[in-house]
């Protein structure tokens, strides 16, 4: 069998102790949670373990009849390094405790043991190793579903966004990406980019809400010495210092009424003059554009040229907000959650179960940005080994309301009078389409679910969407 070959519906724990009564024990405390149970007496046999397979969680003792087990953890975490490892001792001193969470122990467990702290501790280790799993498991069947060029995300929308970003990039073709705030427009652009034949030109990004509009003329197309008050000396552009690359202009949205025509005449002739220049300089820069707002709504408004619009808009890219692609807001958490944890040299290892749920739950106004954001938060204020519900901003915590209520009668375990998952699935969706007045974007943020994988599950189902 090979290293992690175990079924999916298996969780095995293994118990590293040379006490029977131990193992006997942890067995019991854990009998009723569904675990398949595996016992050695040392390290060494822990290893053959390992050898054939990786289970969800061990339990190890610090001391061993071969060797010490903090020696044990060092081994074993070198080697399978989100493996869980929880320590129960009887002979702990607090030096101990520092070492085995600085060799990534996932908990450490005093004997007697607390019986409610070993179920809690395994159930979330287990849980979150699994997810762990799964999502390397999917990277390596395929990297590009995970991550692309910067870009993270399983759900439909992403992978329909790796898909245009594919097709375009080995083109010129101008593209206007349109989407909120914080969903990460930037890193779209320089997808594109480090996929076109311009990769090893320059890429330069200009945020059009960030420069006056009584200078952007200037950021633009650069000026001459003594082109207006304070230019001492000449001024490259972004157009210019784009040649050759590509000129990402980041809410575009925000740039003045009266300024576009000198932006048609470059997207039309790939030429520009600087300010205070009579000379016409011809440039090859591409265009990606980019704005959080609705363009066609500011074309009626009169606060953006519809001939711009439409030179801009040759392909259009719709980034969705992280509340309509939620089975993207786990890989997002956890590839932050790592790279915070790095930086800052705390061994985080993952979410318990009910932080990722408040998680998927929360909708996220601020999108990928702020989701960045707040594990960087909980990382940088919160103790390992993992993020718990407690440590989650109250913000979050509060988002509870937003998911359907679904009405579910007490079930007595011994009726047989049962409802099959797939039964109450079923009833949780019509529920939810019914809540949501048959709208499936709605639907499926409010049940933590993909659009797509609702859409999959309509039609498994066969339900009636007539009320949308």
């Amino acid at each position: 069998m090979d290293p992690g070959s175990i079924t999916d519906d298996v969780i095995e724990v293994v118990t590293v102790d040379d006490d029977p009564d131990i193992v006997r024990l942890v067995e019991l405390i854990l009998r009723g949670d569904g675990y398949r149970f595996t016992s050695c007496g040392s390290g060494a046999a822990l290893d053959a373990i390992l050898v054939e397979r990786v289970p969800d969680a061990v339990l190890l003792d610090l001391r061993l009849p071969d060797e010490d087990g903090l020696a044990v953890l060092r081994r074993v975490k070198a080697e399978h390094r989100e493996l869980p490892m929880i320590i129960l001792t009887a002979h702990a001193t607090v030096p101990d405790a520092v070492e085995a969470m600085k060799h990534g122990a996932y908990d450490f467990i005093m004997k007697p043991i607390d019986k409610a702290r070993l179920r809690i501790t395994v159930k979330n280790a287990t849980e979150m190793f699994r997810l762990r799993r799964k999502l390397h498991e999917l990277e390596e069947r395929n990297e590009k579903r995970v991550k692309f060029e910067g870009l993270i995300g399983v759900s439909a929308p992403m992978q329909a966004t790796y898909t245009v970003i594919e097709n375009v990039a080995p083109t010129d073709v101008t593209i206007l990406i349109t989407g909120e705030s914080g969903t990460g427009k930037e890193l779209i652009a320089r997808a594109i980019h480090n996929r076109s034949r311009r990769k090893d030109g320059p890429f330069v990004a200009l945020n059009c809400a960030a420069i006056p509009r009584d200078l952007l003329e200037s950021e633009l197309f650069g000026h001459e010495a003594g082109a207006f008050t304070g230019a001492k000396g000449r001024r490259i552009g972004c157009c210019e210092e784009a040649n050759g690359g590509t000129l990402f202009l980041d809410e575009i949205g925000e740039m003045d009424i009266n300024l576009p025509a000198k932006m048609l005449r470059f997207l039309q002739e790939k030429s520009i003059r600087r300010v205070g220049d009579n000379k016409t300089i011809r440039v090859d820069s591409r265009i990606v554009a980019a704005t959080n707002r609705d363009p066609l709504a500011e074309i009626r408004e009169g606060r953006f040229r519809e001939d711009l619009y439409y030179r801009l808009n040759v392909v259009p890219i719709v980034v969705p907000p992280l509340r309509e692609r939620a089975e993207d807001v786990p890989v997002l958490a956890m590839h932050f959650l790592q790279r915070f944890a790095a930086g800052s040299g705390k061994p985080f290892s993952g979410f318990t179960s009910g932080a990722m749920r408040h998680l998927m739950l929360y909708p996220w106004p601020g999108n990928v940005r702020e989701l960045e954001n707040a594990v960087e938060r909980m990382v940088v204020l919160n103790p390992p080994p993992e993020i718990n519900e407690a440590m989650l901003p109250p913000n979050i915590l509060a988002a509870e309301g937003t998911a359907v209520e679904v009405e579910v009668q007490d079930v007595d375990p011994t009726n047989e009078n049962v409802l099959p998952f797939i039964e109450v699935e079923k009833r949780a969706i019509e529920n939810a389409l019914r809540a949501c007045n048959g709208n499936v974007a709605q639907a499926a943020r409010r049940l933590g679910l993909g659009q797509a994988t609702l859409y999959r599950k309509i039609k498994k189902y066969q339900l009636s969407r007539d009320a949308e």
